[in-house]
């Protein structure tokens, strides 16, 4: 008897003309936020959901979250819907609004959230005690949520969303609040969770935010899906007659500098001028010894 070989495995994400709208005033009325919104995501992949403010990225990520339910259409998760247990224990979402416990200290909180999602009372206290001091609120562990200040929340809403080591990670603009140590930390993050294989979609209005760990970008504008592709794709000029690059040159002095700027000017090319390089606000920090 020949053994039957498994299929694929299914998409992390795939939505299929996903409409969602609010009602307006009294409600007699609805107002559309997404409009027949379709798309996919690989197991492992990374998405960035880009978009300016009130473009339906947030709208969208909630669906996914399975937060709130589609007007029409389809959203399935990890091979299931996003409101099934056996789904959501598997998908980690740092949401915009950092809607946690306030009334909580931190440990607590994550150990709450921890057996929620599914984990053993001592994996949850365990994991939840690892991450506290991952992310910097070792001090603070015992603090209520209410105390903390916006970038000690971002931090905190970082670890919950990894806490149960999810094979789709959600995250809505997870930069913002964080100062530039916060910064490499979500990088930490999101680059160990992309390398355990599991999928990560991050929702921004900033390009940045998702350069660095998303081989694909969706634009959202006016809740419809304008563009997707790769940042090269989309991020590079329109008129490649003007195309622009950047380099980073070290080793010349004043005088091979303006001898690179004539070679560049005798190829019918632009200098644009030079700067001296500057190091990241990071590189400062620990510098002046306040970041270890």
């Amino acid at each position: 008897m020949t053994a039957t070989r498994p299929g694929p495995a299914p998409p992390a994400l795939r939505l299929r003309g996903v409409v969602q709208s609010f009602p307006v005033g009294l409600g007699l009325r609805r107002r559309e936020v997404l409009h027949g919104v379709d798309l996919e995501l690989e197991r492992g992949g990374g998405l960035g959901l880009v978009g300016p403010n009130g473009s339906g990225k947030s709208t969208l990520l909630r669906l996914i979250a399975g937060v709130d339910l589609p007007r029409t259409g389809t959203v399935e998760v990890l091979g299931g819907t996003p409101r099934e247990p056996r789904v959501r224990a598997r998908v980690g979402w740092l949401p915009e609004d950092s809607p946690f416990p306030r009334e909580l200290g931190a440990l607590a909180a994550l150990e709450l959230i921890g057996g929620l999602n599914g984990l053993a009372r001592h994996q949850a206290r365990e994991r939840s005690r690892a991450l506290i001091e991952r992310v910097g609120l070792s001090r603070e562990a015992r603090t209520p949520l209410r105390r903390f200040s916006r970038g000690m929340l971002r931090r905190f809403g970082l670890a919950q969303a990894v806490l149960n080591e999810p094979e789709l990670l959600l995250l809505d603009e997870p930069t913002a609040g964080l100062d530039a140590p916060g910064f490499e930390l979500l990088d930490e993050l999101v680059g160990e969770t992309r390398a355990r294989g599991a999928a990560v979609v991050i929702a921004s209005h900033l390009a940045a935010d998702v350069h660095r760990h998303c081989e694909r970008l969706a634009v959202l504008i006016d809740g419809r899906l304008a563009a997707q592709g790769t940042p090269l794709e989309l991020l590079a000029r329109a008129d490649q007659a003007q195309a622009r690059v950047e380099a980073e040159i070290a080793g010349l002095d004043a005088r091979g500098l303006e001898e690179l700027a004539a070679q560049v000017r005798a190829r019918g090319g632009h200098w644009l001028g030079a700067r001296p390089a500057q190091q990241s606000l990071l590189a400062l920090y620990r510098r002046l010894g306040s970041v270890r």
